[in-house]
């Protein structure tokens, strides 16, 4: 009897493991099987002046991307997202990351997001950039964030609420604000599959920046 009942706490132990176990980015998955998206705005200055000068990138040459750039549209589950989903054997052409440019900083950044995130979408590439595209208009940049000349702190509540202020809808429970060195890096907008709303994301919401403030370095 007790080896039975040792058996079962042991099976039960393992039940638990495996329902817990979801990794935060889980490589593969099934194309189209996710729960709700995140639209990664990206501070560019931040990018630069941590490594995005290092790579020589393109997004860093003065005056081309002088606040937020789209980082990507990531394909999320509840717990965890899909990554690298295939083999989709539709990689994007010539034209398909002429029409990301129109969204994306770097052509070598839409290639990556569409074989880590896009390739998760259930659509082509043409499809996936094209919801990149629709899920950047949907949300609006507050105007102290659009080329702005000089540094400023700000707490990750005060960029949540200037996002929250002109983006109906929007609450801080559907978002977050990462940070870098002490610098804002990212804020990342949950939104549901078809891009019509924002919706809530409890462990997106959970990876804003503890710091107390950020330095949000001028435009380049």
């Amino acid at each position: 009897m007790k080896g039975l009942r040792l058996g079962a706490l042991m099976l039960l132990l393992a039940s638990a493991s495996i329902a817990t176990a979801q990794p935060q980015g889980s490589r593969g998955g099934a194309p189209g099987n996710f729960d709700f998206y995140v639209l990664s705005l990206s501070w560019s200055a931040t990018f630069c002046n941590t490594e995005g000068r290092s790579r020589d990138s393109r997004q860093c040459d003065a005056g081309r991307n002088p606040g937020f750039v789209v980082h990507g549209l990531w394909p999320q589950y509840e717990h965890g997202y899909p990554s690298f989903c295939g083999p989709s054997g539709r990689n994007p052409s010539r034209a398909n990351i002429d029409e990301a440019l129109e969204v994306l900083p770097d052509a070598g950044l839409a290639r990556h997001q569409w074989r880590k995130h896009g390739s998760c979408s259930g659509l082509s590439p043409s499809g996936y950039f094209a919801e990149t595209r629709k899920a950047r208009a949907r949300v609006s940049i507050p105007p102290p964030f659009v080329a702005p000349r000089h540094g400023a702190r700000w707490s990750t509540r005060e960029i949540e609420q200037a996002f929250i202020a002109i983006n109906p809808g929007l609450r801080p429970d559907m978002m977050s604000v990462t940070c870098k060195r002490g610098m804002l890096e990212e804020v990342r907008i949950c939104m549901t599959r078809d891009l019509r709303g924002f919706r809530p994301c409890q462990e997106v919401d959970r990876d804003s920046c503890r710091a107390p403030d950020v330095m949000i370095p001028p435009a380049l």
